[in-house]
C-alpha cells in the first residue's frame, strides 16, 4: 500500500522560521497539488513555467550539476517571474559564504539543501527552506522529518550513489511512511505519464519536476533545457488528478 502524505496550513506564526509549526490536514482535503519546475536555466523557460500554472522555478547553484546557474543568469530568472511564483534556490553542501553571497543578490523565496547538510547549517540563513532527502531502504524519515521539523517540507528524491539529484530515476513510493505528517515534495523520475498516479499513491503537498520536462528523450535530453510543450502536459495532469 502507498503512503499518503499530509498537506499543511501554517498557523499565525509560521513566518518565523525558528516557530514554524503546521496545522495537519485530511490528506483527502488537500484540493491543490502545488507544483516545482526544477532546473530552470533559460528565461523563456522560466516563463513557459509560469504560463502554464507552475507555483514555483527552482534554480540551481551546484557547480557540478549541468543545470548549474551563475549569479547574472539567476537575477535576471528571477526578476522575469510574475508574481506568486515562488523562486527556490537549491545548494548543495555549499561553503555559508556562497549561499550568503547568492542572497545578497538574487532575490530567492526558499532555500533547497540537497546535500548532506545538518538542520543548524539549514537554519543559519533565516530563510524559509526545504530539505531533501535520497530515499531508500533504511532511511529513516519519520527522523529526518524530527530533526528538520523547522523546514517548510521534506522533498523526497531517489537515492543514486555519488549523484545529489536530478537523476531522473524514481524510488518506491511505499517508502513514505503514512506516520509522516511534514509537507512532502514528491521528486525523483516525474513525467507527465506517471505524476498522476503519483499524487493518487502518495498525496504529497507538492511535486518537483525536472528531467521530466527537458527537451530531447533518453541519452539526448538536453539537461537544463526545457520542453514547453512537456511543461504544460506535466502540469495539466497534475490538475487533472485533483478532479
Amino acid at each position: 500500500m502507498g503512503s499518503k502524505a499530509k498537506g499543511f496550513q501554517p498557523d499565525d506564526d509560521a513566518s518565523a522560521i525558528g516557530g514554524t509549526e503546521f496545522q495537519i490536514q485530511n490528506p483527502e482535503s488537500c484540493a491543490v497539488t502545488r507544483i516545482k519546475i526544477c532546473g530552470i536555466t533559460r528565461v523563456q523557460d522560466a516563463l513557459a513555467a509560469a504560463r502554464s500554472g507552475a507555483d514555483a522555478i527552482g534554480l540551481v547553484f551546484y557547480e557540478h550539476s549541468p543545470r548549474c546557474v551563475n549569479i547574472a543568469q539567476a537575477v535576471e530568472l528571477a526578476n522575469v517571474l510574475p508574481p506568486f511564483v515562488t523562486t527556490v534556490g537549491l545548494f548543495v553542501n555549499a561553503e555559508p559564504s556562497f549561499v550568503r553571497g547568492v542572497l545578497a543578490r538574487v532575490p530567492l523565496d526558499v532555500l533547497q539543501f540537497h546535500g548532506d547538510e545538518t538542520p543548524a547549517y539549514c537554519g543559519q540563513f533565516n530563510k524559509p527552506y526545504l530539505k531533501a532527502i535520497r530515499v531508500k531502504a533504511g532511511v529513516d524519515l519519520l527522523q529526518c522529518a524530527t530533526d528538520f521539523h523547522v523546514a517548510r517540507g521534506l522533498l523526497l528524491d531517489a537515492y543514486v550513489e555519488g549523484i545529489q539529484g536530478g537523476t531522473g530515476a524514481s524510488f518506491d513510493w511505499a517508502l513514505i511512511p503514512q506516520e509522516l505528517t511534514m509537507p512532502v515534495i514528491l521528486s525523483g523520475g516525474l513525467d507527465a505519464d506517471n505524476v498522476a498516479a503519483a499524487i493518487k499513491q502518495v498525496r504529497p503537498y507538492a511535486v518537483d519536476v525536472s528531467s521530466g520536462v527537458e527537451a530531447g528523450e533518453g541519452i539526448n535530453t538536453l539537461k537544463g533545457i526545457k520542453d514547453a510543450a512537456k511543461i504544460a502536459a506535466f502540469i495539466k495532469e497534475v490538475k487533472h488528478s485533483e478532479l
